[in-house]
C-alpha cells in the first residue's frame, strides 16, 4: 500500500453477489479509479436489516442473504446491516446507518488499513451517515451527488436540514452533472468544495457490433425496434415508451418495444400495452446481466428514457457507445448528455405524443452509428479519475 491513497467508498448503492446490478455505478467509478493503479481501496456497502431469507419477499430477501462480507470484482466489500424502524425510517436513517457501519470501519482500521479519506455516494442518507463516520474515526470525507438525492428529498424539511450540515462538513462535494452542483450551490456550500466529475462509460464493455448479429441473440425484430432500459418505477417513464409505440404503429406497423428492467410498475405497465391493443409489440425482457446489455442497446433503433428526474443517466452513454442513438426528456443533467453531435433528440414534455414526434423526426433524419459512436467515445473515465485523484491527494 505503500505510496497509495488509501480510500473508503462507503455506499448503500453498491453491488454484491446477490445483487449484482444495485448501484453498479459506484463500483464502475471505483474500478476505473483503481486502474490508475493509485489507490488502495475498501469498500462498506451497508443493507436494510431484514429477518427472512424466504425468496416470497423479493429484494428484500436478497437483502438478507447478502453475505457479511465478500471479495466481488476483485474488490473487498463488508456489507453491515442497520436498522430502518417503521415510519420514521427516514428520518432516522443516516444515524442507524452510521451506527451500522461503525464496527466494519473500526475493522478496517485494526486490520490495518487505515485509510486516507471517506468516499460517500449519494447524499442521504448515505452522504449525511458519513459525515458521523468521519467525524467519529477523525478523517475527511467527500460525497457524490447523484440525482434524486438532491432533485427530489430536499423537499423534505428535516432530510434537508441533514444534507446542508453534511455538505458543510464535507471536505468535497461532487455532482454527477452541473445541475446538481446548482442545487449544493444554491445552499450556499464553499464554491472550492464544489466538484463536476461526471460519470464516463465503458468503452471496451459496450461497444458497437452488427445489429443483425445482436437482433440474433436476443431474438428480437422490429422497424423500428425501441428499447426502454431501468427499473420498472414510474420515473424511468417506460409508459412513455409505451404510449409513444401507439402513436407510432399507425405509420410504423412493424414497430416493437423492448423494455429491460424488473420492479413494481410490471403488472401496470403490461396492463397499460394490453389496454392499448399494443401487447404483441411490447417485449418485457426482465432484469439482464450488465455484460449483456450491449446486445439489446446494439439491436435497437433507438433508446427511450421518458423519465422525470436523472442526474446522469448511464444508459443514454451506454447505448450511443453501442452506436445507438437516444431520444430522452430534456431534465436535470440529461442535456449535458445528449449535446450536438449525439445524434440523439430531446424531448421537453413528458408525453407519448412528444416523444413519438421526436423518435419520427431521428428515423426521418436518419443514423450514422459510426457517428454516435464516436461522440460517446469522448466520455472516457480518463477526466473524472484524474479528478478524484487530484481531491484525495489533496485530502491526504
Amino acid at each position: 500500500m505503500s505510496g497509495k491513497l488509501r480510500v473508503l467508498t462507503f455506499s448503500t448503492l453498491y453491488p454484491s453477489s446477490v445483487r449484482p446490478s444495485h448501484g453498479i455505478f459506484v463500483e464502475t467509478r471505483l474500478r476505473e479509479l483503481l486502474k490508475t493503479g493509485r489507490i488502495d481501496s475498501r469498500v462498506v456497502a451497508p443493507v436494510p436489516w431484514f429477518p427472512s431469507k424466504n425468496e416470497r419477499f423479493g429484494d428484500r430477501a436478497r437483502m438478507a442473504r447478502t453475505p457479511r462480507r465478500e471479495t466481488h470484482n476483485g474488490i473487498d466489500v463488508q456489507h453491515p446491516r442497520y436498522a430502518l424502524p417503521p415510519k420514521v425510517g427516514m428520518t432516522v436513517a443516516p444515524l442507524m446507518l452510521a451506527l451500522g457501519a461503525r464496527s466494519s470501519v473500526q475493522r478496517l482500521l485494526d486490520e490495518g488499513f487505515d485509510f486516507d479519506v471517506i468516499d460517500a455516494h449519494y447524499y442521504y442518507p448515505d452522504g449525511v451517515a458519513a459525515a458521523l463516520l468521519a467525524r467519529w474515526f477523525g478523517k475527511p470525507f467527500t460525497v457524490t451527488a447523484r440525482g434524486t438525492d438532491l432533485n427530489l428529498i430536499p423537499q423534505y424539511r428535516l432530510p434537508r436540514r441533514m444534507m446542508q450540515w453534511a455538505a458543510g462538513r464535507a471536505s468535497g462535494s461532487i455532482g454527477v452533472c452541473n445541475a446538481l452542483v446548482d442545487v449544493l450551490r444554491g445552499w450556499g456550500v464553499d464554491e472550492a468544495k464544489l466538484h463536476v466529475m461526471r460519470n464516463g462509460v465503458d468503452l471496451q464493455r459496450f461497444r458497437p457490433l452488427p445489429q443483425e448479429q445482436c437482433r440474433q441473440r436476443i431474438g428480437q425484430q422490429g422497424s423500428p425496434l425501441m428499447l426502454s432500459v431501468g427499473y420498472l418505477i414510474e420515473r424511468k417513464g417506460h409508459h412513455v415508451a409505451i404510449e409513444a409505440l401507439a402513436r407510432l404503429l399507425p405509420t410504423h406497423p412493424a414497430a416493437r418495444l423492448m423494455i429491460v428492467g424488473t420492479g413494481e410498475e410490471r403488472h401496470r405497465l403490461e396492463a397499460l400495452a394490453e389496454r392499448l391493443g399494443l401487447a404483441a409489440h411490447v417485449h418485457f425482457a426482465g432484469g439482464q446481466p450488465n455484460a449483456e446489455l450491449l446486445y439489446w442497446y446494439g439491436a435497437a433503433d433507438v433508446l427511450i428514457l421518458g423519465s422525470s428526474r436523472e442526474g446522469w443517466a448511464n444508459v443514454l452513454l451506454e447505448s450511443m457507445a453501442c452506436g445507438t442513438p437516444v431520444v430522452a426528456t430534456q431534465i436535470w443533467g440529461t442535456p449535458e448528455v445528449v449535446g450536438a453531435g449525439s445524434g440523439g433528440r430531446l424531448v421537453a414534455e413528458r408525453s407519448g405524443e412528444a416523444f413519438a414526434a421526436a423518435i419520427l423526426d431521428l428515423l426521418e433524419a436518419g443514423t450514422n452509428r459510426a457517428a454516435v459512436r464516436a461522440y460517446a467515445e469522448g466520455f472516457s473515465w480518463q477526466s473524472t479519475s484524474d479528478a478524484q485523484l487530484a481531491l484525495f491527494g489533496r485530502l491526504a
